[in-house]
C-alpha cells in the first residue's frame, strides 16, 4: 500500500489508488522484482446538492430501463367507485367562493331561496345551455314560477310536426322585483326549450287572452328572442297563430316589421276564439290556461249579447208604422185667413 494510507494528524486519509499484483507473481510482499499497477478512483462529492459528481446528481438518479412504469397497467378507480352526491345528477360548480349547482336535470329540481340582487346562493339551481355556439347559464330557481309559459302541445299532420304553446299570462309582472333579470333568464329558457322540443316542422300558438298590459313582453325582448332563434327554427316554423289578439299586440307586431322578415310576417295568423283555433290544430294535448278559457267564454257571451241586441234593433226598424200626420195646413185655409 502507498504511504498515503498512513496516519496523518491522527486522522485516517481515504485511499485514492489501488495496487494490483501482476498475474503469476510471487506471494512475497517484499519481492523487489514485483511491478505495481495503480488504479485511480474517481472523485466523489458527498454534498447534498445536485452539482456534478454529487450523490443527488442525474448520473446517480437515472432510472433503469427495466423499471419503466406503464400507466395503462395501473388500476384506476371506476366511475361507480367515486363519491357522488344525491342531488338529481347536478354537478357542483364554484362561483364567488360559493358552491353552485349546475343543472343538467329537468326544471323541477333545486332548492334555496333566490336573492333580490340575482346573485348565486347556496342551493341555487343552474342549467347550462348552448345557444348559437355560445354557452349560457340559466337561473332555474328564479324562473321556476314561470316555467309554464312554454309547453308542448303534441303534434299535427304527418310526422313530428310539433305544436308549441306560448302562454303570455304566465309571464312575470313588470312591477315585480328583478324583472329584467327574470326576463333575461326566461328568454334563455324559452329559446333553449324550442331547440329541445322541435325536431322537424312546428307551429307556435301564442295565447294572448287574459294577459294584462303589465305582463306583455316588450318589443326589445321579442326582438332579441327572434334574433337568437336558430336559422333552422325560423325556417321550420310553419305558422304563428295568435289567439285572442288585441290592438296592443297588433301594434307591437306592426312596430316590429323593420327587424322581422317578410316571410315571417306572412306566417302570422289571428284567431278570435278557441273554437276557431280548434279548426286549425288538434287541441287534445294543447294546454289552455284556465284564465284563457274564462276569457274565451266571456267573449263568446258578450258577442251573443251584442248580436241579440242588434237583432232586436233590426226587428224594431222593420215594424211598419201608421200614416204620419202632416202639420202643413191646406192652401185654401191660408187664403181665407
Amino acid at each position: 500500500m502507498d504511504s498515503s494510507c498512513g496516519l496523518t494528524d491522527n486522522r485516517v486519509s481515504p485511499p485514492n489508488s489501488l495496487h494490483v499484483s501482476p498475474p503469476g507473481g510471487g506471494g512475497g510482499v517484499g519481492s523487489s522484482h514485483r511491478k505495481r499497477r495503480t488504479l485511480v478512483a474517481p472523485e466523489m462529492n458527498l454534498s447534498l446538492d445536485q452539482s456534478e459528481g454529487s450523490l443527488l446528481s442525474d448520473d446517480f438518479l437515472d432510472t433503469p430501463d427495466d423499471l419503466d412504469i406503464n400507466v395503462d397497467d395501473i388500476d384506476t378507480p371506476d366511475e361507480t367507485d367515486s363519491l357522488e352526491f344525491i342531488t338529481n345528477g347536478n354537478d357542483l360548480e364554484w362561483e364567488d367562493d360559493t358552491p353552485v349547482a349546475s343543472a343538467k336535470a329537468g326544471p323541477g329540481g333545486g332548492s334555496g331561496a333566490p336573492t333580490e340582487d340575482g346573485n348565486a346562493n347556496t342551493g341555487r339551481l343552474w342549467r347550462t345551455v348552448i345557444i348559437g355556439e355560445q354557452e349560457h347559464r340559466i337561473d332555474m330557481q328564479i324562473i321556476k314560477p314561470y316555467l309554464r309559459v312554454i309547453t308542448h302541445g303534441g303534434y299535427y299532420g304527418e310526422g313530428l310536426n310539433a305544436i308549441i304553446v306560448f302562454s303570455a299570462c304566465y309571464l312575470p309582472d313588470s312591477s315585480c322585483p328583478d324583472y329584467h333579470y327574470i326576463m333575461e333568464n326566461l328568454f334563455l329558457y324559452v329559446v333553449s326549450s324550442l331547440e329541445m322540443l322541435v325536431a322537424e316542422d312546428y307551429l307556435i300558438i301564442y295565447m294572448n287572452g287574459a294577459t294584462p298590459r303589465s305582463k306583455m313582453p316588450g318589443i326589445s325582448w321579442l326582438k332579441k328572442c327572434y334574433q337568437m332563434i336558430d336559422r333552422r327554427l325560423r325556417k321550420n316554423l310553419k305558422s304563428l297563430v295568435i289567439a285572442h289578439p288585441t290592438w296592443f299586440i297588433r301594434t307591437v307586431l306592426a312596430i316590429s316589421r323593420p327587424f322581422i322578415s317578410v316571410k315571417f310576417m306572412n306566417k302570422i295568423r289571428y284567431v278570435h276564439s278557441l273554437d276557431e283555433l280548434a279548426e286549425i290544430v288538434p287541441m287534445e294535448h294543447v294546454h289552455v290556461p284556465e284564465c284563457v278559457m274564462q276569457y274565451d267564454e266571456e267573449r263568446i257571451k258578450a258577442r251573443r249579447e251584442r248580436m241579440e241586441q242588434e237583432r232586436r234593433q233590426q226587428e224594431q226598424q222593420s215594424v211598419p208604422q201608421g200614416p204620419i200626420k202632416s202639420s202643413v195646413r191646406p192652401k185654401s185655409m191660408i187664403v181665407e185667413q
